[in-house]
Protein backbone atom coordinates (compact mmCIF):
# COMPACT_ATOMS: atom_id res chain seq x y z
CA UNK A 1 0.00 0.00 0.00
CA UNK A 2 1.95 3.00 -1.22
CA UNK A 3 2.27 6.21 0.71
CA UNK A 4 1.27 9.17 -1.43
CA UNK A 5 1.77 12.91 -1.19
CA UNK A 6 -0.43 15.26 -3.19
CA UNK A 7 -1.06 18.98 -3.23
CA UNK A 8 -3.88 20.49 -1.21
CA UNK A 9 -5.03 24.05 -0.64
CA UNK A 10 -2.66 24.46 2.35
CA UNK A 11 0.27 22.52 0.94
CA UNK A 12 1.24 18.88 1.03
CA UNK A 13 -1.34 16.23 2.00
CA UNK A 14 -0.20 12.81 3.20
CA UNK A 15 -2.21 9.75 2.24
CA UNK A 16 -2.27 6.02 1.63
CA UNK A 17 -3.55 4.79 -1.70
CA UNK A 18 -4.32 1.32 -3.01
CA UNK A 19 -5.10 1.14 -6.74
CA UNK A 20 -7.48 -1.45 -8.09
CA UNK A 21 -6.35 -4.01 -10.62
CA UNK A 22 -9.35 -3.07 -12.77
CA UNK A 23 -8.96 -0.14 -15.13
CA UNK A 24 -12.37 1.44 -14.64
CA UNK A 25 -12.78 0.63 -10.96
CA UNK A 26 -14.80 2.99 -8.76
CA UNK A 27 -13.03 5.20 -6.23
CA UNK A 28 -13.43 5.26 -2.46
CA UNK A 29 -12.31 8.12 -0.21
CA UNK A 30 -12.21 7.56 3.56
CA UNK A 31 -12.24 10.55 5.94
CA UNK A 32 -10.92 10.36 9.49
CA UNK A 33 -12.38 11.67 12.78
CA UNK A 34 -11.76 15.08 14.33
CA UNK A 35 -8.12 16.21 13.96
CA UNK A 36 -8.09 17.95 17.35
CA UNK A 37 -9.23 14.85 19.21
CA UNK A 38 -6.69 12.38 17.89
CA UNK A 39 -8.30 11.60 14.53
CA UNK A 40 -5.90 10.40 11.83
CA UNK A 41 -5.99 8.23 8.72
CA UNK A 42 -4.59 5.41 10.86
CA UNK A 43 -7.74 5.29 13.01
CA UNK A 44 -8.88 1.67 13.34
CA UNK A 45 -12.25 2.29 11.69
CA UNK A 46 -10.68 4.28 8.84
CA UNK A 47 -8.22 1.44 8.29
CA UNK A 48 -10.98 -1.18 8.22
CA UNK A 49 -13.17 0.84 5.87
CA UNK A 50 -10.24 1.43 3.56
CA UNK A 51 -9.54 -2.27 3.23
CA UNK A 52 -13.14 -3.32 2.84
CA UNK A 53 -13.31 -1.08 -0.24
CA UNK A 54 -9.95 -2.42 -1.50
CA UNK A 55 -11.21 -5.99 -1.15
CA UNK A 56 -14.22 -5.08 -3.29
CA UNK A 57 -12.03 -3.87 -6.14
CA UNK A 58 -12.18 -0.14 -5.48
CA UNK A 59 -9.21 2.19 -5.83
CA UNK A 60 -9.13 3.49 -2.28
CA UNK A 61 -7.57 6.55 -0.67
CA UNK A 62 -7.31 7.63 2.95
CA UNK A 63 -5.43 10.75 3.97
CA UNK A 64 -4.64 13.08 6.83
CA UNK A 65 -6.46 16.38 6.97
CA UNK A 66 -4.35 19.54 7.16
CA UNK A 67 -2.17 19.74 10.26
CA UNK A 68 -2.33 15.99 10.93
CA UNK A 69 0.72 13.74 10.49
CA UNK A 70 2.76 15.02 7.58
CA UNK A 71 -0.09 17.03 6.02
CA UNK A 72 0.69 20.72 6.00
CA UNK A 73 -1.55 23.52 7.27
CA UNK A 74 -3.59 24.05 10.43
CA UNK A 75 -7.04 22.96 11.56
CA UNK A 76 -9.75 25.07 9.90
CA UNK A 77 -12.99 24.00 11.65
CA UNK A 78 -14.32 22.17 8.59
CA UNK A 79 -14.05 24.64 5.72
CA UNK A 80 -10.42 23.89 4.93
CA UNK A 81 -10.91 20.20 5.60
CA UNK A 82 -13.69 20.12 3.00
CA UNK A 83 -11.23 21.64 0.53
CA UNK A 84 -8.71 18.95 1.51
CA UNK A 85 -11.31 16.25 0.78
CA UNK A 86 -12.12 17.82 -2.59
CA UNK A 87 -8.41 17.88 -3.43
CA UNK A 88 -8.13 14.22 -2.46
CA UNK A 89 -10.97 13.31 -4.81
CA UNK A 90 -9.43 15.46 -7.56
CA UNK A 91 -6.11 13.67 -7.13
CA UNK A 92 -7.73 10.20 -7.18
CA UNK A 93 -9.70 11.09 -10.32
CA UNK A 94 -6.61 12.46 -12.05
CA UNK A 95 -4.81 9.12 -11.77
CA UNK A 96 -8.01 7.16 -12.46
CA UNK A 97 -9.54 9.03 -15.42
CA UNK A 98 -11.70 6.03 -16.37
CA UNK A 99 -13.38 5.83 -12.94
CA UNK A 100 -17.02 6.78 -13.39
CA UNK A 101 -18.17 6.73 -9.79
CA UNK A 102 -16.99 7.26 -6.24
CA UNK A 103 -18.01 6.35 -2.71
CA UNK A 104 -17.29 8.48 0.33
CA UNK A 105 -16.93 7.12 3.87
CA UNK A 106 -16.40 9.21 6.98
CA UNK A 107 -16.26 8.80 10.73
CA UNK A 108 -17.58 11.44 13.16
CA UNK A 109 -16.14 14.79 11.98
CA UNK A 110 -15.16 13.03 8.74
CA UNK A 111 -18.79 12.03 8.18
CA UNK A 112 -19.80 15.70 8.26
CA UNK A 113 -17.08 16.61 5.76
CA UNK A 114 -17.99 13.64 3.57
CA UNK A 115 -21.65 14.56 3.36
CA UNK A 116 -20.75 18.12 2.35
CA UNK A 117 -18.49 16.77 -0.39
CA UNK A 118 -21.34 14.51 -1.51
CA UNK A 119 -23.52 17.57 -2.10
CA UNK A 120 -20.88 19.15 -4.32
CA UNK A 121 -19.77 16.19 -6.41
CA UNK A 122 -22.43 14.38 -8.46
CA UNK A 123 -20.11 11.47 -9.23
CA UNK A 124 -20.36 10.31 -5.60
CA UNK A 125 -22.97 7.55 -5.80
CA UNK A 126 -22.89 6.17 -2.27
CA UNK A 127 -21.81 7.00 1.26
CA UNK A 128 -21.08 5.45 4.63
CA UNK A 129 -21.44 7.88 7.54
CA UNK A 130 -20.36 6.51 10.90
CA UNK A 131 -21.06 8.28 14.21
CA UNK A 132 -22.17 11.45 12.42
CA UNK A 133 -22.19 14.34 14.88
CA UNK A 134 -25.64 15.68 14.01
CA UNK A 135 -25.90 17.32 17.44
CA UNK A 136 -22.79 19.44 16.87
CA UNK A 137 -22.79 20.11 13.15
CA UNK A 138 -25.56 21.34 10.88
CA UNK A 139 -26.67 18.69 8.40
CA UNK A 140 -29.57 20.72 7.01
CA UNK A 141 -27.71 21.01 3.69
CA UNK A 142 -28.91 17.45 2.96
CA UNK A 143 -32.09 18.67 1.32
CA UNK A 144 -32.34 16.76 -0.86
CA UNK A 145 -29.57 14.22 -0.36
CA UNK A 146 -28.39 13.33 -3.88
CA UNK A 147 -27.17 9.77 -3.20
CA UNK A 148 -28.24 6.72 -1.25
CA UNK A 149 -26.17 5.62 1.70
CA UNK A 150 -25.88 4.30 5.22
CA UNK A 151 -25.68 5.99 8.61
CA UNK A 152 -24.31 3.78 11.41
CA UNK A 153 -24.35 4.72 15.07
CA UNK A 154 -23.55 3.15 18.41
CA UNK A 155 -26.52 2.73 20.73
CA UNK A 156 -24.42 4.08 23.63
CA UNK A 157 -22.94 7.04 21.77
CA UNK A 158 -22.86 9.90 24.28
CA UNK A 159 -20.82 12.23 22.06
CA UNK A 160 -23.37 12.26 19.22
CA UNK A 161 -26.64 10.66 20.36
CA UNK A 162 -28.57 8.48 17.93
CA UNK A 163 -31.75 10.56 18.22
CA UNK A 164 -30.07 13.56 16.57
CA UNK A 165 -29.01 11.53 13.56
CA UNK A 166 -32.46 9.97 13.21
CA UNK A 167 -34.00 13.45 13.05
CA UNK A 168 -31.64 14.30 10.17
CA UNK A 169 -32.43 11.08 8.33
CA UNK A 170 -36.19 11.60 8.65
CA UNK A 171 -35.88 14.94 6.87
CA UNK A 172 -34.12 13.50 3.81
CA UNK A 173 -35.66 10.05 3.62
CA UNK A 174 -38.56 11.04 1.40
CA UNK A 175 -36.49 12.32 -1.53
CA UNK A 176 -37.40 10.53 -4.72
CA UNK A 177 -35.24 7.54 -5.60
CA UNK A 178 -32.86 8.05 -2.68
CA UNK A 179 -32.71 5.57 0.16
CA UNK A 180 -31.07 6.54 3.40
CA UNK A 181 -30.57 3.58 5.72
CA UNK A 182 -29.76 3.67 9.41
CA UNK A 183 -28.27 0.92 11.53
CA UNK A 184 -27.42 0.87 15.21
CA UNK A 185 -24.64 -1.22 16.74
CA UNK A 186 -25.89 -2.26 20.16
CA UNK A 187 -23.61 -1.45 23.07
CA UNK A 188 -21.20 0.64 20.98
CA UNK A 189 -19.96 4.05 22.04
CA UNK A 190 -18.88 6.91 19.75
CA UNK A 191 -15.54 5.21 19.06
CA UNK A 192 -16.97 1.68 18.74
CA UNK A 193 -14.51 0.49 21.38
CA UNK A 194 -14.70 -3.30 21.38
CA UNK A 195 -17.39 -3.20 18.68
CA UNK A 196 -15.43 -2.53 15.49
CA UNK A 197 -16.09 -6.07 14.21
CA UNK A 198 -19.84 -5.57 14.59
CA UNK A 199 -19.58 -2.18 12.90
CA UNK A 200 -17.74 -3.61 9.92
CA UNK A 201 -20.21 -6.50 9.66
CA UNK A 202 -23.00 -3.91 9.39
CA UNK A 203 -21.09 -1.93 6.75
CA UNK A 204 -20.24 -5.04 4.74
CA UNK A 205 -23.84 -6.26 4.75
CA UNK A 206 -24.86 -2.92 3.28
CA UNK A 207 -22.08 -2.92 0.67
CA UNK A 208 -22.96 -6.50 -0.32
CA UNK A 209 -26.41 -5.20 -1.19
CA UNK A 210 -25.24 -2.08 -3.02
CA UNK A 211 -22.11 -3.17 -4.89
CA UNK A 212 -22.06 -6.96 -4.56
CA UNK A 213 -20.16 -9.33 -2.29
CA UNK A 214 -16.41 -9.35 -1.90
CA UNK A 215 -14.74 -11.62 -4.46
CA UNK A 216 -13.06 -14.71 -3.04
CA UNK A 217 -9.42 -14.23 -2.07
CA UNK A 218 -6.94 -15.55 -4.59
Amino acid sequence: MPEVIFNGPSGRIEGRYQPSKKRNAPLAIVLHPHPQFGGTMNNQIVYNLFYTFVERGFSALRFNFRGVGRSQGVFDHGQGELSDAASALDWAQAINPEAKTCWIAGISFGAWIGMQLLMRRPEIEGFISIAAMANRYDFSFLAPCPSSGLFVHGSEDRVAPVKDVISVIEKVKTQKGIQIEHQTVEGANHFFDGRVDELMSTVNTYLDKRVGPKPPKE
